[in-house]
């Protein structure tokens, strides 16, 4: 296993899958992913025990995993509750969602990812059958084209998702990334986002582990980063805290941390800071 690293981002899609698969299999579960074990396979399995071994781990990777599900679980069915008509999921790699989240029946849900992933995906589960109007687009969000996909949906209102994304883009791209769904009139984005001070956290593994794919995008000044761009915070929901919340880092030290204070998330500075964080253009006011 000493060998094992991660080639390329769609690596990463298969150890969130397999953090998935280990939650669902929980008496307990916070979800359900009945399809992550299959999608993981034994690569997602080897790499998550690689990374859990790695000194960085900091108690593991399976409690940001899944809080970070759990939390934009509920952004999804917000969405849904309010009547959004679509979603669309950047970098959707191996997720389940429209196969077990309870989803109306005629909510258009697109899917956006690398071609050879997209393919992977339709392969593993063509013999399954999503709860909503489902397709799938391959696209490399860096060589654009994403317009296009989000001028398809029309005018129905459009959560655009983007889990486990933004990290692996360069500054550049991630500008771009937040000038482009302004521009197409995206109604809601939800994302994960972490900070400067995460850096230092994963500065290992982007030598070792995430060497082919490391976390690029960790901005200073955290979700000021995207209200300085056109966009207004909505939900701003630390993931740590999250975690300890939902009984998913359970120690004593945890408890306390938790309990204190937290970054500001507008101006984290060095302390370590992720959140899930959903965004909506400033110019439609609250």
């Amino acid at each position: 296993m000493t060998d094992i690293e991660v080639r390329a981002v769609d690596d990463t899609a298969r150890w969130v899958a397999h953090q998935r698969a280990v939650e669902s299999a929980r008496p307990d579960a916070l979800f359900h992913d009945h399809l992550a074990a299959g999608l993981a396979g034994r690569r997602g399995r080897e790499i998550a025990e690689r990374a859990a071994a790695a000194p960085a781990a900091a108690g593991g990777d399976g409690w940001y995993l899944v809080a970070r599900t759990v939390l934009l679980d509920r952004a999804v069915l917000a969405a849904v509750a309010e009547g959004f008509e679509a979603v669309v999921n950047l970098g959707a790699g191996l997720d389940a969602r429209p196969y077990r989240l309870d989803l109306p029946a005629d909510l258009e849900w697109i899917e956006v990812d690398l071609p050879a992933l997209i393919a992977e995906k339709e392969a593993a589960l063509r013999d399954e059958v999503p709860r909503c109007r489902l397709r799938r687009v391959p696209l490399d969000l860096a060589d654009g084209g994403l317009r296009s996909v989000l001028d398809e949906v029309g005018p129905a209102r459009t959560l655009v998702l983007a889990e486990g994304l933004i990290m692996y883009l360069s500054p550049t791209e991630a500008d771009a990334l937040t000038a482009d769904l302004l521009a197409a009139g995206v109604d809601r984005w939800s994302f994960d986002l972490s900070t400067a001070g995460v850096g230092s956290l994963m500065a290992e593994r982007n030598r070792g582990l995430l060497r082919s794919a490391p976390w690029r995008f960790l901005p200073a000044d955290g979700v000021a980063h995207f209200e300085e761009r056109g966009w207004a915070a909505e939900r701003i929901e630390p993931i740590f805290p999250a975690a300890v919340a939902l009984g998913r880092f359970d120690t004593p030290q945890a408890h306390r941390l938790a309990a204190g204070p937290q970054p500001d998330p507008r101006a984290p500075g060095d302390a370590p800071f992720s959140a899930v964080v959903t965004l909506r253009p400033a110019e439609l006011g609250s």
